[in-house]
């Protein structure tokens, strides 16, 4: 780039900020990465609070666009589908896709946040500033301030974003000045990790599948890790029966995963410890409007529309924001204050279709997919999808394994099942004819 730019400050050095930084850097922009927290790189995560990540197409595309995708899924594991855990009986795997050969990834979210964050350090242009907690933004120009270790922090920047999570600093300042409104739905519901390490020197269970304990209202997950554990997530209610405020004791808490997760407690030796440990985490919603002040301040990902992690959808919608992002500079030929209205509008829809999805994806996991009705659809849905390849394509696959518009993915479907509706209705009538007239001629007989 011959032009000379003004710096771009992202704040929050998570996924979605250390992506958007390497994006900016390719488009000649200086960047300045806040963090409010310290390297990570240079100690561990923080306990029970991973949720590893279900890294699919969206993500991947993303990926791509800065050459990094080959890099990171040298430490990811394909999930082909789900196996179902029932209280009794055998296993059930449920394939994702219809052929059977797309999976989505398993990652450590901290090990793709330290790749990430290596490439945008790595760039030149990039600075990234740790131990910087956001306190002061004046959305007129840029003026920043920060909490840190020496004391208070005054920086500027032409263009402020906010790349700071569900908690947004950034969304947080906007709120207080009274520039835009916000909504935060939180679920009764939290979660909780635990750990399935290796079980004789390999995985305890099948490497190749998303693990589901459905339990009508409530359930857990396992997903694989490199070093051949699992880390699993209880999501239960926060209170009444079977919650987690109910169960405290180690004797209670035996009784309980003996009782609901029999096939766990033989596989995970430090579950009590973990469940008494690990902390809860919430689980909620986040929407906001608008997503941009004065062309100068912006919102994306997780601060402008977190959701619940139901459709393993959060990273991957986020990165798809960066993307977007990128494409509305191109063509707004880098005017921000046209690129970040225009952002909005292209990916509101979106971000609103995909929190739907999740919400109803999170009754489907814990219910549903237990359900003999939900696995004959699934057949059906498979069957469909070979005879008709390319026209018939169920939500899953167009969620997980395409760039389809989340709010077309939506459309489409309904598109799909209004056809199918009237296939199988018109079947039916046809079949009631033929046996009203076999039954008329065997009268007549």
């Amino acid at each position: 780039m011959t032009k000379q730019r003004d710096e771009v400050a992202i704040i929050g050095a998570g996924l979605a900020g250390c992506l958007a930084a390497c994006f900016l850097a390719r488009r000649g922009y200086p960047v300045a990465l806040y963090e409010r927290r310290s390297d990570p790189r240079n100690g561990t995560a923080e306990r029970g609070r991973s949720i590893n990540l279900a890294l699919s197409e969206r993500g991947l595309d993303a990926l791509r666009r800065i050459g990094l995708a080959e890099q990171v899924m040298t430490d990811a594991l394909p999930m082909r589908g789900r196996m179902i855990h029932p209280v009794e009986g055998e296993q059930q795997f449920q394939s994702y896709s219809a052929a059977g050969d797309r999976a989505i990834n398993s990652i450590s979210r901290g090990a793709l946040n330290n790749a990430l964050l290596d490439e945008a350090a790595a760039l030149p242009g990039v600075r990234v500033v740790f131990d910087h907690r956001l306190v002061g933004l004046d959305p007129t120009d840029g003026s920043l301030s920060f909490d840190t270790p020496q004391g208070t922090v005054a920086a500027k920047a032409s263009v402020v974003l906010g790349a700071d999570g569900a908690g947004s600093a950034v969304r947080g300042q906007l709120l207080a000045y009274g520039l835009l409104d916000e909504s935060v739905d939180f679920l009764d519901y939290g979660y909780k990790e635990l750990t399935i390490p290796p079980l004789g020197g390999d995985f305890a269970l099948d490497p190749d599948a998303l693990h589901i304990w459905p339990r009508g209202t409530s359930m857990m997950i396992a997903l694989p890790n490199p070093d051949r554990s699992f880390t699993c997530t209880l999501f239960w209610p926060n209170d009444g029966a079977g919650s987690f405020a109910s169960l405290t004791g180690p004797a209670e808490i035996e009784r309980h995963f003996a009782e609901h997760y029999p096939d766990v407690v033989p596989l995970a030796p430090d579950l009590v410890d973990d469940y008494q440990q690990n902390p809860v985490g919430v689980l909620g919603t986040v929407r906001c409007t608008p997503w941009q002040v004065n062309g100068n301040v912006g919102l994306l990902g997780d601060a402008a529309h977190a959701i619940v992690p139901f459709y393993g959808q959060g990273a991957n919608c986020a990165f798809e924001d960066v993307v977007e992002l990128d494409r509305c500079l191109d063509e707004c030929a880098d005017d921000w204050a046209a690129a970040l209205p225009l952002f909005q509008r292209r990916r509101q829809e979106n971000a609103e279709a995909i929190a739907t999805m999740a919400l109803t994806n999170f009754v489907e996991m814990r219910d549903k997919v237990a359900s003999p009705v939900f696995q004959a659809r699934r057949r059906v849905e498979h069957a469909l999808e070979r005879a008709l390849p390319g026209r018939y394509v169920s939500q899953y696959e167009l969620v997980s394994f395409s760039t389809t518009p989340y709010a077309e993915v939506r459309r489409r479907v309904r598109r799909q099942h209004r056809v199918l509706g009237a296939v199988v209705g018109g079947a039916a009538v046809l079949l009631v004819g033929a046996i009203g007239a076999a039954l008329s001629r065997g009268r007549r007989a």
